[in-house]
């Protein structure tokens, strides 16, 4: 986050120099890189990753749930029958004729007590029956409205190893993210660069057709004066005429080039299309270009600082735990489980409507059986894609020191053509100088002077394009070495 807050705080930084309308390449870069909405995308993958990589640690610690309900019931749950509702209510009036009986049976013996007995046989059958009545409400549930909650902590304790492959994946992935991040980096810088270089090179290609242009100007009218005087004839005015029209033609073209130039890099740059910016390395004369060969290369550097071989092996890393986790569906798995559960109505004292409950505390087990091979060929499976992505990093290796080698051939080869463009030159000055001498002193017809303001011409433009070239190749070497955002703040 830091990093990103320097970035935009750079950007805000080189507002001033885009509104004075005077870009260098590093600020060109820097606002291609602040406003490039690719890379703003690659930044919120980089922070959804690492989210991801949190949630996925947050399997190793206990977990704690809560459930609650309510259900109504059309009836309600009874635990005695009819049957034994109406035996319990009548207890007293089932037991009365036995109990006449035995006090008849004791009046019989003791006809002193024949009245008490009576009493106490009437007294204790409305007894009966009042207990009876009260032991079948004391038995009623009524549970049409039932309510229950509970609270569940559970604490995996072995799952196979999928919880540590996970976490490893989505390290892995967060990692991935970046490498992803810092390439299209890279790829952003190299846009930008070429873009800038374009305009550069239209901007002294058109400062070159204008120079061009007035020479041609200024010899038709030379040659003007001389067919007044008669010492050219009129075909000579003529094919400068035919030559400064081509070249007034050339200038349009590079000037309708070069807006359009301009255009692309300011859509780079987060600009307006239509914003009025010039390049520091327009107004300079000579681009000056370090057109050193390049060095040999250290191939296993280049591999561990490339984002794109850092990403395949990523990827080889997750494949290779996505096996882990394919086998883990397949152990046993094993956690720790405790809760405490209330209920309304409760059943810890008789029925009652009230919240009442218990805590529990106990161990899960699970494993599989038999599925019929189905976790032997998935593991296969993932083991096949796991050789698929070592694969991919293998080819990607060797493409890698393919470029780097075409690269540093590159870079060798533009400065070569630098040294040449510079010979060419020099050769094409001195041509032009005689030719214009002779011309002036009538010894030389004005096609030479043509020629030789093509040949200077070609030269020129030439030696730009070597400059450029140069310019581009080293971006390019360095991009192919990994080490092109070594020059700006890393992410």
């Amino acid at each position: 986050m830091k990093k990103i807050f320097c970035i935009i705080a750079l950007a805000c930084s080189l507002l001033p120099c885009a509104a004075q309308g005077v870009l260098s390449l590093d600020s060109c870069r820097t606002l291609a890189i602040a406003n490039n909405k690719e890379l703003q995308m690659g930044r919120e993958r980089i922070r959804a990753a690492r989210y991801q990589q949190k949630a996925a640690f947050a399997n190793f610690l206990p977990k704690l749930s809560a459930a609650g309900g309510y259900m109504r019931s059309s009836r309600e749950l009874s635990l005695l029958s009819d049957a034994q509702k109406g035996a319990l209510s009548g207890l007293g009036a089932s037991l009365g004729t036995p109990l006449q009986q035995a006090a008849q049976a004791i009046a019989q013996v003791y006809p002193e007590l024949g009245g008490s007995l009576s009493a106490l046989g009437q007294s204790l059958t409305g007894a009966l029956d009042n207990a009876g009545s009260a032991l079948v409400d004391a038995l009623r549930t009524d549970t049409r409205n039932m309510y229950a909650g509970a609270l569940t902590l559970t604490q995996p304790l072995y799952m196979g190893g999928k919880i540590r492959a996970y976490n490893k994946i989505t390290r892995y992935a967060e990692e991935l993210a970046r490498q992803q991040h810092r390439a299209g980096t890279q790829d952003v810088i190299l846009s930008t660069d070429q873009a800038y270089w374009q305009v550069v090179s239209l901007a002294h290609k058109k400062k070159l057709a204008e120079g061009y242009l007035r020479l041609l100007q200024k010899l038709e009218s030379d040659v003007d004066k001389m067919v007044a005087e008669g010492v050219a004839t009129r075909a000579d005015a003529l094919s400068v005429k035919v030559k400064a029209n081509e070249a007034a033609l050339a200038l349009t073209k590079v000037d309708d080039g070069l807006n359009l130039a301009r255009m692309l890099l300011c859509q780079l740059c987060g600009l307006d299309l239509a914003a009025p910016v010039r390049l520091a390395d327009e107004t300079e004369d000579d681009l000056r270009p370090s057109a050193a060969t390049a060095s040999p290369v250290d191939l296993d550097a280049v591999y561990a600082s490339r984002p794109e071989i850092r990403s395949l092996e990523l990827a080889a890393d997750i494949y290779r735990q996505k096996v882990n986790v394919a086998r883990a569906d397949y152990l046993p798995s094993l956690a720790l489980i405790g809760g405490y559960v209330a209920t309304n109505p409760s059943v810890f004292n008789s029925f009652e409507k009230k919240f009442k409950g218990m805590w529990n505390v106990g161990v899960t087990l699970s494993l599989p059986i038999w599925h019929w091979g189905e976790g032997i060929y998935k593991v296969k499976a993932a083991k096949s894609e796991a050789r698929i992505a070592q694969y991919q990093l293998q080819d990607a290796r060797e493409k890698v020191e393919l470029q780097v080698s075409q690269s540093a051939f590159q870079v060798n080869e533009a400065a070569k053509k630098l040294a040449m463009a510079d010979k060419n030159l020099e050769k094409a000055d001195e041509n032009l100088r005689y030719a214009t001498l002779g011309f002036e002193e009538g010894v030389i017809p004005a096609s030479n002077v043509l020629e030789a303001h093509t040949a200077w011409l070609s030269a020129q433009s030439e030696r730009i394009d070597a400059q450029i070239d140069v310019k581009l190749t080293e971006t390019c070497l360095k991009k192919a070495t990994g080490r092109l955002t070594d020059e700006i703040a890393s992410f």
